[in-house]
């Protein structure tokens, strides 16, 4: 009997139990995984041979061949809130060129971020240019430049009657030879694949992280849980351009991250929370690299693109489609920039 009871003692111990149950649920994880891999790999299959019955549901805002490497789209909103901004060479010094990449993610109308695609670049350049003007060239103070840049825009937005409720989020990216500055504001992304990975060039600010929470809350604000954490129960994004009646608790200062660009960068996506809210780093990259490769097409290649510029914008259409086909609801705004040339 004291060897049964034991036997059923140690067959039925919770760690065995845990065991048990930690082995089937990974099974299950596993499964679950790669099945979803495998849907994903058929819509991109479905797409890239020329299927337009997925492409039919999607409903194109801006995608003229006068802006490559980008896609936006409003998918299942009524307006389109998003706005876009590619400004290559907004800056020289010398023989060296800065490019200026912009994602900009409205909300309660279109008016910042379209006013944002107008005019941050420009803030940035005029700032940037007083830096190389002063001698700062090697080592520029782009924490400073960034942050000025866009309370300068927050300022001219909250200027004018227009607005009222309306603001935007914004990732921004400067990418010259030698590095690339990103500076976010809200929870749209950027992400660069390096060597085959998918590194974050920016965090989320989203109400619920716990920075972010204790500083609204330290400000006398408050999140609520109204369809989501909301920044007294409004905004789901916690930093933004614009949002006048939500200060001091919904901010405009960006984060600023600086890389060192190295041999291995491959290309660099921007987008809005419509795209990073159903597609991982991982899987965007994924997508993206294909395409790069020639492995995927799925639009015609336009007599004004050069091969890169054709690959590049078709990774960003290729991207939404695959977005609006995993069920999101937002409007979807991308840009692919290849770091090889």
């Amino acid at each position: 009997m004291m060897i049964n009871t034991m036997d059923h003692a140690i067959s039925s111990s919770p760690a065995c139990s845990n065991c048990r149950h930690t082995a089937t649920c990974s099974g299950k994880l596993d499964v679950t995984l790669a099945g979803r891999r495998r849907s994903d790999l058929r819509r991109l299959k479905v797409l890239s041979n020329g299927d337009d019955s997925l492409l039919k549901r999607r409903r194109f805002e801006n995608l003229d061949h006068d802006l490559p490497h980008h896609s936006c789209v409003i998918g299942r909103r009524r307006e389109m809130e998003d706005a876009v901004s590619v400004e290559l060479g907004f800056v020289n010094e010398d023989s060296r060129k800065f490019d200026f990449y912009g994602v900009y993610d409205g909300h309660g109308g279109s008016r910042v971020a379209d006013a944002c695609r107008e005019r941050l670049h420009k803030v940035l350049g005029a700032e940037m240019e007083m830096e190389i003007g002063n001698g700062n060239t090697a080592e520029m103070d782009w924490e400073r430049l960034m942050v000025e840049s866009f309370a300068k825009m927050d300022e001219e937005v909250n200027e004018t009657d227009l607005v009222g409720s309306m603001g935007s989020t914004a990732v921004v990216a400067v990418v010259r030879d030698d590095e690339i500055v990103v500076a976010n504001c809200g929870d749209s992304r950027a992400v660069l694949s390096r060597c085959g990975a998918a590194v974050p060039l920016s965090n989320d600010h989203k109400p619920d992280r716990p920075d972010e929470l204790e500083r609204i809350e330290r400000s006398g604000g408050r999140v609520v849980n109204w369809n989501g954490q909301r920044v007294m129960g409004v905004l789901a994004t916690s930093r933004s351009l614009g949002d006048r009646q939500l200060n001091p608790y919904v901010i405009a200062k960006p984060e600023v991250i600086v890389k060192k660009r190295e041999d291995g960068d491959e290309f660099m996506i921007l987008a809005s929370d419509g795209l990073w809210d159903v597609i991982s780093n991982d899987m965007a990259c994924h997508v993206v690299r294909k395409c790069l490769d020639g492995r995927i097409i799925c639009r015609r290649r336009s007599q004004q693109m050069n091969d890169t510029q054709y690959r590049m914008t078709n990774a960003a259409t290729l991207l939404s489609g695959l977005t609006m086909a995993r069920g999101s609801n937002d409007n979807i705004s991308v840009i692919v920039v290849n770091l090889k040339d």
